[in-house]
């Protein structure tokens, strides 16, 4: 009868709702997850988070910083950290990251050729993303820095609900169309229950080399009035360098190669 169907319908509903999201499980040596995220692609968020993990190994010194690369499609931290060739394997079959100025890194770039593009669906993706989290050896580290694809999809989703994060970077430029996708990105982190550690601000001014006269290209303090709108700190304001560009192009990160430099 239609009332039985219904009421099957009700309880098979009630089963799949009890199970609810799957349970978070640690990275094995790994202390704390920070994710460093953007809505929309192109405003810097892999130079931020290559800079950022540097940047914490640097200061801290007596920590363990490691970075992995969880953009499948454009992976972008092997150039940024000047680093190419394989993983090898454990005996536990494990990959183990590669290293260079300290930082412990995995990203997809290792596993394909530099201009191989990755034509891949949804699942194919999530497996990926899945192996880079589990079936590498993290050794023990105090702070793994997720450099996130852009954008709000399936991998933020799985990566924010499979492992307990500290808490989620939002970077964006100051730009209105980037801003529009900034505050989604932080309002999906807050969804998934992730605390939104803060906004970079990128890109946010060009100073001339020659006149000095300083040019907000992208808008100015944009970042900075949506961090007020969201209730949430600024944690740094990038300019618009060419140093920044060039030092990230070469896999020499500014704060590395030029740590005295203005930028």
């Amino acid at each position: 009868s239609s009332s039985s169907g219904d009421e099957a319908l009700r309880d098979k509903r009630t089963r799949i709702l009890s199970r609810g999201l799957p349970k978070q499980k640690p990275i094995e040596g790994v202390k704390q997850v920070v994710v460093v995220a953007s809505g929309k692609g192109g405003v810097g968020k892999s130079t931020t988070a290559d800079i950022f993990t540097i940047t914490s190994f640097v200061l801290t010194q007596t920590k363990e910083v490691g970075l992995l690369d969880a953009d499948i499609y454009g992976p972008s931290i092997p150039k940024m950290m000047n680093l190419k060739g394989n993983p090898e394997l454990t005996p536990k079959n494990l990959m183990r990251p590669l290293k260079n100025y300290g930082i412990a890194c995995m990203s997809m770039g290792f596993l394909i050729e530099e201009t191989a593009p990755v034509v891949w669906r949804g699942l194919m993706v999530m497996s990926a993303v899945e192996k880079l989290l589990r079936q590498v050896d993290w050794g023990q580290l105090d702070y793994l820095v997720i450099d996130m694809p852009p954008g709000t999809g399936d991998v933020q989703l799985s990566v924010s609900q499979n492992i307990p994060i500290a808490g989620a970077v939002i970077v964006s430029t100051p730009q209105d169309v980037a801003l529009l996708d900034a505050h989604k990105g932080a309002e999906m982190f807050r969804k998934v229950h992730v605390p939104v550690l803060g906004l970079v601000q990128n890109m946010s001014v060009f100073q001339c080399p020659k006149c000095k006269h300083e040019t907000h290209i992208f808008g100015a303090d944009g970042v900075r009035d949506l961090a007020k709108t969201l209730g949430l700190d600024i944690l740094g304001d990038v300019p618009l360098h060419v140093n920044i560009r060039e030092t990230c192009d070469s896999g020499q990160p500014v704060v590395i190669s030029q740590p005295q430099s203005d930028a």
